[in-house]
Order: structure tokens, then C-alpha cells, then sequence
């Protein structure tokens, strides 16, 4: 079976916290890895944004490849640029398959342009659909405070016609299944709920203290973890807001803690730093908390198992999340999370399980259970060994096994009409 998997406005192989890579980029490039485990040949065409990089490059291994088709300039663009360049990147895409000689069997498209351009080959290659929109326009609208957070009427037209054309549509939760029924009316018998995995090879629980030692963090001193995208929808704000509450509470006088973030640009210079790097920033200096808080920067996803393992408390204060494979990496490697109740992670994190949800925008509220978390490690202890185990069930083999079932279920010949 030959896939063509794509991922057309970020690169499965970039590293995590850029303005456009997350979890969709993790996503990616694991299901196509963990596939080619299984004997599924997997192609993932991304758009070329590097023309220094080569076009074609094996890094998932097991035969399957990246593949960086030209489609307008081959540097980054916004990504209210890139809906133009979508005629061209599906005929680079054709053109590809043409010359590798290849047939592929299924479309997997990822993100609602992705969707578009499959919609093209489609027509081409007579091949069944298969999407994952990620996250979808209507909910960032429903939870955007400014206009410059909203997203454009043409996206949510563009994910309402990849609705009505793809024959299969993969939600994370059932919550994101209830969102596309409800907001777009997609049709329910299309929809099949398949949540993202993890890595249990890779996140696994590292000793403390080995973990801070590669890290180069000294033991003693508690570290709050965030791990994301820098942008008013992660709700870091809220986080900073909650650091702030925690320092006048007499229970947390005598227990040293702190924040580090990893996602972003911090170093760069002011004219260079994005609008939210910015404003957290200068929120961090209002708040007098520079000495609590520490931005440093993208990190490599080979290096994310010893931050996880390192953390008392990894937390996801998103205001939309349709699954948050953070909590789940972290879940992985035995560290407890505190995250807002929204989208997928109102399933995901558990409260006494695996960690505790809070109220969205409530800084109080997550102030108080990341103060519970830090004045007591038995407890910590407790939830991490639960959240571990728990993990287990999102392994990436159990999850490719679902999603090849897709597959199978879409290519199998359809019964003759009945005359």
C-alpha cells in the first residue's frame, strides 16, 4: 500500500516551537514512521521552504520519504500567502508521482490547505481521501480576544469543501467529532475517531537527576515546564499570570520553583521577536518575575524526553487544543499535567489520574493546583507513575493499526447497486 501523506504548510522533520511547527509536525512524521514499521510505503509531500535543502530526503527510514516540492518561493511565507501556490503544489506532486513511476492508494491530507490540494489529486488519481484538519477555523475564531487572532472567512470555506469531498474524516476526540457536526455539519457516518500516539520508545521516564544532568539544570529547585508554540491561543499568558499568583503563597516560601519555556525566538533582537514573545516578555518585567521565568527557545524533539523527565509539572494552558500531544509525551515519561479543560484535553488529562484540568483563563485556578502539585511529591510521584501507564495505550503501533484499518476499510471494492 503506497500513501501519500500531505503536510503542505510545515515540514514534519522541522524543529518544534517555530511559529508553525507543534504537534501536527510530531504527528506526521511518526504516524508515516510508524507505518513504514508496519510495510506502508508513506510519501509526505511538504512545500520546499528551504532551497538549500534537498527536495527528497529519507529521514522517517523504512523507504519512506519527505519530499519538498516547489510551490512559489522556497522560503517561509504567511500563511495567508500560501492558498495562492496550492495549484502548484499539487502538479508538483503529480509530476513526482509520474516520474517515480508510483500509484498511491490514498490521500492522507493534514491541515484544511492540505485538504485542497488533495481534492486536486484526487481528480488525477482517483484515490480516496483520508483528513485530519488538526485544528479548525471556526473554534480559533470562537476563542480569538482580537482581529488580528481570527482567521480569514477562507479558511473556513476551504475546510468546509475538504469536508464535503474527503470519504474519510479523522478526528482526535470526541469532542472535535462534535465540533465538525455541529459547526460544519459534516456528515457523522464520515468521521472516525482516532486519537495521536506517542512514542513510548522515545518518552519514557529518565531519572531526575540523569535528566538534569544532560540538560544542565542543577536538582533542588522545582521547574514548571511549558512546551509550545508562542501565541495567544497557548494561553501563556495565563501561566505567567498563575507563577505570579503562586509568590504570595506562605506554602511555597520555603520550596524553590520556576518556569521555563521552550518554544520560540527569545534571543533575537526586539525588532525581530514576534508580538507575543514581546508581550510575555514585558508581562514577565510588569509582574517582576524575570528571575522566575525562563524562555529558552526551540528545542529538538530528541532532547524533550530529559525537559519531561527533569519537570515536577508539565502544563498546557491552551485555549484550544483539538488533542494536546504535549500532556501525552509528558504523560509518557511519568511527569504529571496541568492543563486547561478544552478541546481534546478535557479527555486527555484526567484529574487524580494523570493530572488535573482547570478552568480556562483562570489563572487562580491553575495557580492553586500547581501549588498542591509542588508542596507534594508523593503525590506527584503518584500521578506521574499513573500517567505513564496510561500513556501506554496511545503507543504509535496501536494507533497506525487503527488508522491502516482506515485505510483497508476505504479501498475495499464497493458493492454493485442492486438492480
Amino acid at each position: 500500500m503506497n500513501i501519500a501523506m500531505l503536510s503542505y504548510h510545515t515540514c514534519p522533520l522541522a524543529t518544534l516551537g517555530g511559529k508553525d511547527t507543534g504537534g501536527m509536525n510530531v504527528y506526521v512524521r511518526e504516524l508515516a514512521t510508524q507505518l513504514g514499521r508496519m510495510k506502508i510505503h508513506v510519501d509526505v509531500f511538504t512545500r520546499s521552504q528551504d532551497e538549500h535543502v534537498p527536495h527528497v530526503l529519507h529521514d522517517l527510514g523504512f523507504g519512506n520519504r519527505v519530499v519538498h516540492v516547489p510551490a512559489g518561493p522556497e522560503y517561509p511565507l504567511p500563511k495567508s500567502d500560501l492558498p495562492q501556490y496550492l495549484p502548484t503544489y499539487a502538479e508538483s506532486i503529480r509530476r513526482f508521482a509520474e516520474e517515480k513511476n508510483i500509484h498511491y492508494d490514498v490521500i492522507h491530507s493534514h491541515y484544511w490547505m492540505s485538504g485542497v490540494a488533495a481534492l486536486d489529486l484526487q481528480q488525477a488519481w482517483n484515490a480516496p481521501i483520508v483528513q485530519m484538519f488538526h485544528t479548525l477555523g471556526h473554534m480559533k475564531n470562537r476563542v480569538a480576544l482580537t482581529p488580528a487572532e481570527m482567521e480569514g472567512p477562507y479558511r473556513v470555506e476551504g475546510e468546509q469543501t475538504v469536508i464535503r469531498g474527503a470519504q474519510r474524516i479523522i478526528a482526535a476526540t470526541l469532542a472535535e467529532k462534535a465540533q465538525l457536526e455541529f459547526l460544519y455539519q459534516a456528515d457523522k457516518r464520515k468521521i472516525t475517531i482516532i486519537p495521536p500516539g506517542v512514542d513510548t520508545s522515545r518518552f519514557y521516564p529518565i531519572p531526575c537527576e540523569e535528566a538534569r544532568d544532560v540538560i544542565g539544570i542543577p536538582c533542588g529547585d522545582n521547574m514548571i515546564l511549558y512546551v509550545g508554540r508562542i501565541e495567544p491561543l497557548k494561553g501563556i499568558d495565563t501561566l505567567i499570570q498563575a507563577l505570579a499568583a503562586m509568590r504570595s503563597d506562605p506554602r511555597l516560601i520555603p520550596i524553590p520553583h520556576y518556569l521555563t519555556i521552550i518554544g520560540g525566538d527569545p534571543d533575537v533582537t526586539p525588532q525581530n521577536m514576534s508580538a507575543e514573545m514581546a508581550r510575555l516578555r514585558a508581562l514577565c518585567k510588569d509582574l517582576g518575575l524575570n528571575d522566575m521565568v525562563l524562555f529558552i527557545g526551540k528545542r529538538s524533539q530528541d532532547t524533550l524526553p530529559y525537559y519531561y523527565s527533569a519537570a515536577e509539572i508539565v502544563v498546557v494552558p491552551s485555549h484550544y487544543e483539538s488533542f494536546g500531544m504535549v500532556a501525552l509525551e509528558a504523560m509518557a515519561c511519568g511527569t504529571p499535567v496541568v492543563a486547561s479543560q478544552v478541546g481534546g484535553l478535557g479527555f486527555l488529562v484526567q484529574n487524580g489520574v494523570n493530572g488535573y484540568s482547570v478552568p480556562d483563563r483562570d489563572p487562580n485556578a491553575l495557580a492553586e493546583r500547581l501549588t498542591q502539585l509542588i508542596c507534594d511529591p508523593d503525590l506527584r510521584a503518584q500521578l506521574g507513575a499513573q500517567a505513564e501507564e496510561y500513556a501506554q495505550a496511545y503507543a504509535w503501533e496501536n494507533i497506525a493499526s487503527r488508522m491502516i484499518q482506515v485505510y483497508e476499510q476505504l479501498l475495499q471494492p464497493k458493492p454493485a447497486p442492486q438492480t
